[in-house]
């Protein structure tokens, strides 16, 4: 029997709550899925952001994004450690971690000094930024989108399902959306889009975006691209490994809530 636990973008970089990462390794080791699935950017990667004023850049560094994401992959690697069964672990690469290749890019005297192989991936299989893979007929990326101008799809589940045609989970997109439709043979295609896996605030989003959904989400019984979905938000997770509520959690432990 497949079962996949998708983990949306986690977006880590300094000076952000971890303890999410401890709290999805306890998932893992209590649901036992056969797949756990990373569905990218998860090294934030902001002092390479394209996006970011001088202002957002001060005080950051490559070297720094880098520790913070392989901090986080520590703090997650050693709550499984010990752990008896073996699923298969999947790691794909978005477009934060992608910053790293345009900047080598453009920076060429940084050859065989940075690159994506800085970052540590030990324990996962890794998958290229864009890169289309299947499990039980359920296809992941970190994002799709238009062949013709290689942007990602915008507009609903409903609608990106209809584009792509198979059933597909993808990331990039801040909080939870989801699709089905039923083919005449009796097939069923599913979309589901994640695109918010962590705990921290990003100031982009603004304010009317902070209640969007967080959290992990169980794919079981997946066969021929169908599954029943199980959604395990942080609230709920929080809840049941912290004993307390979410934003109690964070206003104590970090001096604001979501």
């Amino acid at each position: 029997m497949i079962k996949i636990l998708v983990i949306p973008d986690t977006q880590v970089k300094a000076d952000v709550p971890l303890d999410h990462f401890k709290w999805i390794a306890k998932c893992i080791r209590e649901y036992k899925p056969s797949h756990i699935v990373h569905l990218g950017d998860h090294w934030d990667m902001p002092s390479l952001s394209s996006y970011s004023s001088r202002k957002e850049l001060q005080n950051k560094t490559v070297l720094q994004d880098i520790r913070a994401g392989d901090e986080a992959m520590q703090v997650f690697w050693k709550s499984l450690k010990g752990m008896r069964y073996q699923p298969e672990f999947h790691l794909l690469h978005g477009n934060h971690e992608d910053r790293i290749r345009r900047y080598c890019e453009d920076n060429v005297v940084l050859d065989e000094f940075l690159s994506l192989d800085t970052l540590n991936t030990e324990g996962w299989t890794v998958h290229p930024f864009k890169e289309v893979f299947c499990i039980g007929g359920v296809h992941f990326t970190h994002y799709y989108y238009n062949a013709y101008t290689g942007r990602a799809y915008g507009g609903s589940a409903e609608s990106i399902l209809k584009n792509i045609g198979i059933s597909g989970v993808m990331g990039h997109r801040q909080g939870k959306f989801v699709a089905a439709r039923s083919t005449p043979t009796g097939d069923v295609h599913r979309m589901l889009i994640v695109g918010s896996g962590y705990l921290h605030q990003e100031v982009y989003l603004g304010p009317q975006a902070k209640e969007s959904w967080r959290g992990v989400v169980m794919l079981n019984d997946v066969e021929n691209g169908d599954y029943d979905m199980m959604e395990l938000s942080y609230r709920y997770l929080c809840r049941k490994y912290e004993k307390v509520e979410l934003n109690k959690f964070l206003k104590e432990k970090y001096g604001y809530g979501i």
